[in-house]
């Protein structure tokens, strides 16, 4: 199985942390928009209370978890198709 989009999705959780990092993102707006775990953060308590690093963390592990998913969805789907040719 090649892990393609897990290499991908990584990268892109990677890239949302360090614009929010680098101060491109005063407001937080890009990094509230494509990080999940922000999503329940502040759902669930004040988000000024939590780690910036754990949540930078959690981006990325949720980003490289999603990716590993849609593998295996594909290899799967591709195992299948490989079966019945």
């Amino acid at each position: 199985m090649r892990y393609k989009i897990t290499i991908i999705a990584t990268l892109i959780g990677l890239a949302v942390c360090a614009f929010n990092y680098t101060g491109y993102d005063p407001h937080n707006m890009v990094f509230f928009m494509f990080s999940v775990p922000a999503w329940f953060a502040d759902m669930f308590m004040d988000i000024h209370n939590v780690s910036v690093l754990l949540m930078y963390a959690l981006t990325v592990l949720t980003w490289a978890l999603l990716g590993f998913i849609t593998d295996l969805i594909i290899a799967r789907d591709r195992r299948k198709n490989s079966s019945t040719a």
